[in-house]
C-alpha cells in the first residue's frame, strides 16, 4: 500500500516544473547531527537541490521589538524573542561551549533552511486536510492538530535521525511526518482502515511505525515519559551488548511533552533518571501556554520547564517557537549534546492555532482572544516566509513549489486514505495477544549469540556466583524444600542468562527485595540490565515499556503486588500495545508480585486489596496465579518467554512457607487451570461432590478443608486457577459435567470480583451442567479491617468452604 502510493505521488509531482521528485530511499532521513549534511526527510519528499552556500548572521530583531510583533498588552501570553546573540550566550552558559564551539551553529545552509519551510508547509496543510477530513465525518473520535506549531516537527525534519527513537503524545500526526512516517500511512489510520499504520486499531492518537522508531503516540499526559527513558536505556544497552556494532552509534530517544504535561511528576522521575544514569534522552518541550486549554500561568507556579533539569544537572534552552532560524540554532546545539553527552531539555514557546480538538468550544479565559492574535501575527511559516525573501534566500518562485508539493503530497495522502479498505471485524480478536495462549514455550529457542553476549559483557566471577546460587536452588527444588520466592528467582536467574535481552527492575533490588525474587540479578548482570528503582511503580513499568518496545523483555517485580495501583496507566497501555500498533510492536513484560488477601494476615486494607481483579479487565493482559514453588517457577518461565505482556500474582502469606519440588527446566502453559484433587467416584455418584475453584491463598485453606469434607462423606474437585485471563473453561466444564455443582473460593470482592466474571460465564455457557446456583465465596465489598475480629466477617476461608460445600449437597440455598 505504501508502495502504491508513493506512484502516486510520483506521478503527481512529475508534473511540478519547480521539483524534480523521486521516490525516497529507505536511508533518506539518515542525517549525521549538525548542520548541513546528508538529506533529510524533506530533501527525500520533495527532492530540493543541496547546495554548499551557507549565509551570514540572519537579521535580528531589536531589544525594544514593538507591541505588534510581541502582543504585549494584547493578549494573556506575549511572544518571546529569543535572536542568535541570547541562544549563543544560553547555549555556552548552560551547555558549556566556547564561543567557537557555539558559533558553528550560527549558521544555516539554504538547502536546509528550504527543507525546513518544505516540512512546515507538509505539516500545516496536512492537519489542514485532517480538519477538513474530520468535518466530513471520515475521521472520527478524539483528534488534535498541531496549526502554528510547525517549526517542531521542521527542526525533527532536520536533526533527529530515523533510528532514534521518538515518544510523542496524543498530537502527533507532525510528528510522525517529521520522522518519515508516509503520509498516506497516517492519514489512513486517521480514517480507520488497514492502510493505516497501525491498520485502523490506533487511531489519531496512536501512530507507530517501526520502520522509522515512531512508537506512539501515547493518549494519557505525561505516559511516554518513562517510556522514553526506557527506549534510552534500550540504546545504552545495545552498545553494551554489541559494542562492535554499536561502535559509532549516537541514536538518543527523543520525548515530546507539553508545558502543561511537564508538571507531571513523571517529568520529575525521567529527569533523575536520565541524569543517574546518563541516557541519551532528549525532552522537546511543546510550550503552547495552553494545559488542553487552561492558561498555564493558573496552574503552574513556574512555566520555565527547561530549568527544571538543573536539580538534576540537566542543560535546558528556551527558544522562539516562531521564529525558525532560533528553534534550529538552538535546536541542533541541544540535539547534538544530547547524542555526545546525556540528557538536555529544549523548550519551544509556541503558540497551537486551534483548540484542543475540533470538538473543543474554547471557553477558557483568553484562548479565543489569543487564537485569533496568534494566526496574524504570530504565523511561523509566514514569519519564515518573509525572513527567506528579505533575506534573499529564497524567491517566492522557490517557495511556492515547495507548498504546491505539500499540497499534491496531502491530496495523495487523502485519496490513498479514502481508497484503503477496511480491516476485517476478526482483526481486533486476532490482535489481542502476539502469542496464542495455547504456546508451548518449552520449544521457544534462545537467542543463538547469549553465550558470546554473556561471555563479553558480563563478569566472569559474578557469572560463576549466579551459577552456584542456581545450582543451590536447583538442589532444594529436587529435594522438595525450595519457597515460592526461591522458585522464581531461580526462573529469573535462568532466564536471564539464557537470553540477554531480559532486564530486571525492582525495588531494594540489590537486597533481594522482600522475598529474594531478584537476588544477584544487578550483581550478576549489572545496574543497565537490573536496575534498582525509586519508588513509584509506574515509574518503572513505564521503562519496562520503553524496553519492550525496542527488543528487550524487562522483568517488573512489586515488592507488593498491590503497589500495582501506581502503575495502572501504564500496565493498561502495555496490554493494550500489541493491539494499538496494529502488531507492529511486541511487548513482552512480565509483572510479578506478592499479594492477595490470606486470612488473618493483619496488613490492614491498602495492603489487602485484589488488585488481580483490578487489572482483569485490561486487554492484552495474560493473568497468573501461583499457590506453589512449581507453578511459580514454571509459569515465570513462560510468561518471560511470551512476547506480549503478562502478570504473574503470588500468595504474599506464602512466600516463604509453602514448599515443594518443581519440575526443573520446564514451562507451564499459561492458558490452563490445574485440579489439585479429585473427587471420588462414588461422592460423584451420591450427588456429594463439588467442583471447587481457587486461586493464591484459597489453594492453602481449600486443602486444609478437604479432609473435614471428606469426613462429613462429601468430596470435591479442586482446581487451581492458575490462569485468571484467558480462563481455562475447559477444565472447568470437564468437572461440572461430574459433580455439577460448583463453590469459588475467591480471593476478591463481592462486587467486580474474579469470583463474579466466572459465575457469570458458567451460567452463560454451562448453565445446563448445573444443579444448583453458583456458591460464591467471596471477601465482603467492606475494606479488609486489621483487627482479626471485624477480619473474619470480610475474608473467607477454610471453614466457610466446608459450609458452602455443605449447603450445596444438601441443597441449602
Amino acid at each position: 500500500l505504501q508502495a502504491r502510493m508513493r506512484v502516486v505521488i510520483l506521478s503527481a509531482l512529475a508534473s511540478l516544473a519547480a521539483v524534480n521528485a523521486f521516490l525516497p530511499t529507505p536511508s533518506f532521513n539518515l542525517r549525521q547531527s549538525g548542520p548541513g549534511v546528508a538529506k533529510s526527510a524533506a530533501h527525500a519528499r520533495f527532492n530540493l537541490p543541496l547546495r554548499n552556500q551557507k549565509f551570514g548572521p540572519r537579521m535580528t530583531i531589536s531589544e525594544d521589538v514593538s507591541a505588534a510583533i510581541t502582543g504585549e498588552g494584547q493578549v494573556m501570553r506575549t511572544r518571546i524573542v529569543t535572536p542568535w546573540e541570547q541562544n549563543k550566550a544560553n547555549i555556552m552558559q548552560h551547555f558549556g561551549l566556547t564561543s567557537e564551539e557555539a558559533d558553528k551553529y550560527e549558521h544555516i545552509e539554504k538547502e536546509d533552511l528550504i527543507q525546513a519551510y518544505a516540512m512546515m508547509q507538509l505539516s500545516r496543510q496536512f492537519e489542514t486536510a485532517c480538519n477538513q477530513q474530520y468535518m466530513q465525518g471520515n475521521i472520527r473520535g478524539f483528534m488534535h492538530l498541531d496549526n502554528g506549531q510547525e517549526t517542531i516537527p521542521a527542526l525533527v525534519s532536520d536533526a533527529i535521525k530515523m533510528g532514534d527513537k521518538k515518544y510523542s503524545y496524543y498530537r502527533e500526526h507532525t510528528h510522525a511526518l517529521a520522522s518519515g512516517v508516509d503520509a498516506g500511512a497516517i492519514m489512513a489510520e486517521l480514517f480507520g482502515k488497514v492502510g493505516g499504520t497501525c491498520k485502523g486499531a490506533g487511531g489519531s492518537m496512536h501512530i507507530f511505525d517501526k520502520a522509522t522508531n515512531m512508537q506512539g503516540g501515547w493518549a494519557l499526559v505525561a505516559e511516554q515519559l518513562p517510556y522514553a527513558a526506557g527506549a534510552a536505556r534500550a540504546i545504552l544497552m545495545d552498545r553494551q551488548n554489541d559494542p562492535e556494532k554499536y561502535a559509532n552509534d549516537d541514536r538518543i530517544s527523543v520525548v515530546f511533552i507539553g508545558e502543561g504535561g511537564a508538571q507531571n511528576g513523571r517529568m520529575a522521575e525521567t529527569l533523575n533518571v536520565a541524569a543517574k544514569e546518563g541516557l541519551p534522552l532528549l525532552f522537546i518541550v511543546i510550550d503552547n501556554g495552553r494545559a488542553i486549554n487552561t492558561f498555564t500561568g493558573d496552574v503552574a507556579k513556574n512555566q520555565d520547564v527547561y530549568l527544571q533539569g538543573q536539580h538534576y544537572g540537566i542543560p535546558g534552552l528556551k527558544v522562539d517557537g516562531q521564529d525558525m532560524v532560533s528553534v534550529m540554532q538552538g535546536g541542533r546545539a541541544v540535539v547534538d549534546h544530547v547524542r555526545k553527552q546525556g540528557p538536555a531539555i529544549l523548550q519551544v514557546h509556541t503558540f497551537r492555532f486551534n483548540g484542543h480538538s475540533p470538538a473543543d468550544p474554547e471557553h477558557e479565559r483568553g484562548r479565543k482572544e489569543e487564537k485569533v492574535w496568534a494566526r496574524q501575527a504570530v504565523d511561523p511559516i509566514k514569519i519564515f516566509e518573509d525572513y527567506m525573501i528579505s533575506s534573499g534566500q529564497a524567491t517566492q518562485e522557490e517557495l511556492t513549489a515547495v507548498k504546491s508539493t505539500a499540497t499534491q503530497l496531502c491530496k495523495d495522502a487523502v485519496k490513498f486514505a479514502n481508497d484503503s479498505p477496511e480491516p476485517h471485524a476478526g482483526l481486533a480478536k486476532e490482535l489481542e495477544f502476539p502469542d496464542a495462549p495455547d504456546t508451548d514455550y518449552n520449544s521457544r529457542p534462545a537467542p543463538a549469540n547469549a553465550e558470546e553476549i554473556n561471555k563479553r559483557s558480563l563478569n566472569a566471577e559474578a557469572v560463576a556466583t549466579c551459577k552456584a546460587r542456581i545450582a543451590e536452588l536447583r538442589s532444594k527444588a529436587e529435594e522438595g524444600v525450595i519457597t515460592i520466592g526461591d522458585a522464581i528467582n531461580l526462573a529469573i536467574l535462568e532466564e536471564m542468562l539464557r537470553d540477554p535481552t531480559t532486564t530486571m527492575h525492582a525495588e531494594d533490588l540489590q537486597a533481594g527485595s522482600s522475598y529474594d525474587i531478584p537476588k544477584l540479578t544487578q550483581q550478576t548482570f549489572g545496574a543497565l540490565r537490573a536496575a534498582d528503582e525509586i519508588i513509584d511503580e509506574g515509574h518503572f513499568i513505564g521503562k519496562g515499556i520503553g524496553e519492550g518496545l525496542n527488543g528487550y523483555r524487562p522483568i517488573i517485580e512489586l515488592m507488593n503486588a498491590n503497589f500495582g495501583i501506581y502503575g495502572m496507566a501504564e500496565i493498561s497501555s502495555a496490554g493494550n500495545t500489541y493491539a494499538t500498533t496494529g502488531g507492529e510492536f511486541n511487548m513482552p513484560m512480565t509483572i510479578i508480585g506478592a499479594g492477595g488477601t490470606a486470612p488473618a494476615q493483619s496488613l490492614g486494607a491498602e495492603h489487602s486489596q485484589p488488585f488481580h481483579a483490578y487489572i482483569m479487565g485490561i486487554p492484552g493482559l495474560k493473568v497468573c496465579t501461583a499457590a506453589s514453588p512449581e507453578a511459580a517457577y514454571g509459569l515465570a518461565k513462560s510468561m518471560i518467554r511470551d512476547n506480549g505482556p503478562g502478570m504473574l500474582f503470588l500468595p504474599v502469606k506464602m512466600m516463604k512457607d509453602t514448599r515443594s519440588t518443581v519440575a526443573l527446566d520446564k514451562c507451564l502453559p499459561l492458558n490452563k487451570a490445574a485440579v489439585l484433587h479429585t473427587a471420588s467416584e462414588a461422592s460423584v455418584k451420591a450427588g456429594k461432590a463439588v467442583t471447587v475453584l481457587t486461586y493464591l491463598h484459597g489453594v492453602k485453606e481449600s486443602q486444609t478443608a478437604i479432609q473435614e469434607i471428606m469426613e462429613e462423606g462429601m468430596d470435591v474437585d479442586l482446581i487451581e486457577l492458575r490462569s485468571l485471563k484467558p480462563l481455562d473453561k475447559e477444565t472447568i466444564r470437564s468437572s461440572l459435567a461430574r459433580t455439577h455443582k460448583l463453590a469459588i473460593l475467591d480471593e476478591s470482592t463481592y462486587s467486580g470480583g474474579v469470583g463474579a466474571t466466572i459465575s457469570a460465564v458458567i451460567s452463560e455457557e454451562m448453565f445446563d451442567l448445573l444443579d444448583a446456583p453458583v456458591k460464591r465465596l467471596c471477601m465482603d465489598d467492606a475494606p479488609v479491617p486489621y483487627a482479626l475480629a471485624m477480619e473474619k466477617a470480610v475474608v473467607k476461608r477454610a471453614s466457610d468452604l466446608v459450609q458452602g460445600v455443605a449447603d450445596l449437597v444438601f441443597k441449602k440455598w
